[in-house]
């Protein structure tokens, strides 16, 4: 049985090593089509003189990205909307949606096999909209910050591959309701997502 599994293991590696490489070089375009799920960190701030929980939320996604130099990319991150729910003091509070387009540099280390990580630096843009709360006229305000990814490129053919990857958002917004301040929401997201990408 242990030869059995040997053997296995062996010939997976040996097909990793074999897998003809996806090219980064420059000029090329990786375009992608997937999931995206955005989860606020766990304590949102104080808003309202209570502690403010925001919910989390999976979308569809859609990236970009195109290769000003061998390996390295600029891309862009785009979804349906996203809705959350908020709670004040553990209170169902009002729901919005938003949209958060980010533009990162990302750097794609350079392997001889299939798997293919990189890393990236950018800024996120947040617009928030159709905000609803039975308390009242509820707006948040849009945001601007950085954000970070980690992923990587797993290759299944010659021009497409599963991508992961995770990000970390700098997402802040100032919360009015009936036009009163009422506080500012440190959303600050991990942000999961899964995707097809293929290479033109």
């Amino acid at each position: 049985m242990e030869r059995k599994v040997t053997a296995l293991v062996a010939a997976a590696l040996a097909a990793v090593v074999a897998a003809p490489a996806l090219a980064q070089s420059q000029g090329d375009w990786l375009l992608g089509v997937g999931v995206v799920n955005v989860n606020p960190k766990s304590n949102n701030g104080t808003v309202g003189g209570a502690a403010a929980t925001i919910g989390d939320d999976t979308q569809l996604s859609l990236t970009a990205e195109y290769f000003v130099r061998d390996n390295i990319g600029i891309e862009l991150l785009a979804a349906t909307p996203f809705e959350h729910e908020i709670r004040l003091g553990g209170a169902f509070a009002g729901t919005t949606k938003h949209l958060p387009p980010t533009l990162s540099v990302n750097y794609h280390f350079p392997t001889k096999g299939a798997f293919k990580p990189f890393v990236g630096l950018g800024v996120n843009y947040t617009t928030f909209f159709e905000e609803s709360s039975p308390l009242g006229a509820l707006k948040l305000d849009d945001s601007v910050g950085l954000a970070a990814t980690l992923g990587a490129n797993w290759q299944i053919s010659d021009r497409g591959a599963l991508r992961m990857d995770v990000r970390y958002m700098d997402i802040s917004t100032d919360v009015s309701l009936n036009g009163a301040p009422i506080g500012t929401a440190e959303i600050d997201p991990v942000v999961f997502g899964i995707a097809y990408v293929h290479r033109f």
